[in-house]
């Protein structure tokens, strides 16, 4: 039986084929995508966004409009690492579809309540929209099968010393959405950049008749990332993908549980996700333990499972 996933999303240059992997994926049920600013502002979002399922052939799947700041703190932008337009600036011809006449809020309270199965929530971006709706909706919790999150770090960050970018982008959010009661897959910066797309690979999807194996292939050509290892071929990088890979095939995934809490105050760890990894926490003092619930913490990935289940989606898909 496929998943019925709902997804928020702020496609960015290392990720922003996904929504055509996800869609083509026989395991997975897309029931639509909310949009929030994140790289670039929220309207540029919905364009990506667009465009994406365009060329992956599904211009049904609905697409919503919706936060256009962090609750709390002020927008930046990382148009400096994925371009003005999000996407690499590489002049992709632009969707003409317009979202949904709802806010994605509105949107994702209606397709989760109704919904005759539990629904999982696949974010990639700040979860804005998702602690929104939690709070605005509390009752949809119980429709929700698990949130899957790219987001978050037990180790190091990238938007300062301590914090991932998407944490970092809307920290009171992921407080709230990480606090709650809904199960959660953390697939964080630890195995962010696990998934490299040999350039073999990338050059016979650029060849592909295929229009989403195409676009996927000529964006991940404009990374500037490459693997950590120099001993290694130069790989591209999937990024976000590796969350949707984990949330549509958990067995290609190792997971820790432990509970995670978002750094909220003041100082350098402002922004940080703390993750309790400690094997004794448990017979510790209620003083020195987190106060939230344990979740999976994606702390390995079978990379080369994953990048051919997305290689071989795209190359399958039907896009126009």
């Amino acid at each position: 039986m496929a998943v019925p996933l709902l997804w928020t999303s702020t496609p960015v240059l290392t990720t922003r084929t996904r929504c055509s992997s996800l869609h083509a994926h026989p395991g997975v049920d897309l029931l639509g995508v909310s949009c929030v600013e994140g790289n670039v502002d929220v309207d540029q979002v919905v364009t990506n966004t667009l465009t994406v399922l365009d060329a992956a052939g599904a211009r049904h799947v609905p697409v919503a409009r919706g936060a256009e700041r962090p609750l709390i703190s002020t927008p930046f932008y990382s148009t400096d690492v994925h371009g003005a337009d999000g996407l690499g600036d590489l002049q992709i011809a632009r969707s003409t579809r317009a979202p949904v006449g709802v806010h994605a809020v509105e949107f994702l309270a209606a397709w989760i309540a109704e919904s005759p199965q539990r629904v999982m929530l696949v974010t990639l971006a700040p979860l804005t929209n998702i602690a929104l709706l939690l709070r605005t909706y509390p009752k949809v919790s119980a429709n929700i099968e698990r949130i899957v999150t790219m987001g978050g770090s037990a180790g190091q960050g990238n938007a300062t010393p301590t914090a991932e970018f998407n944490v970092w982008h809307d920290p009171e959010a992921a407080a709230v959405v990480f606090g709650g009661d809904i199960p959660m897959t953390m697939y964080g910066l630890d195995v962010y950049f696990s998934l490299g797309v040999p350039l073999a690979q990338v050059e016979v999807l650029m060849a592909s008749p295929q229009t989403a194996a195409r676009l996927g292939g000529t964006l991940l050509m404009s990374q500037i990332y490459r693997a950590a290892d120099p001993t290694r071929e130069a790989m591209l990088t999937l990024g976000d993908y590796g969350a949707v890979a984990v949330a549509a095939d958990t067995a290609g995934a190792r997971f820790e549980r432990a509970p995670v809490e978002v750094v909220t105050d003041g100082g350098i760890s402002r922004w940080q996700t703390v993750v309790d990894r400690r094997p004794h926490r448990d017979s510790e003092p209620a003083e020195r333990r987190l106060a939230a619930q344990p979740m999976d913490i994606t702390v390995g990935v079978d990379a080369d499972r994953y990048v051919n289940l997305w290689v071989s989606t795209l190359l399958s898909s039907r896009g126009t």
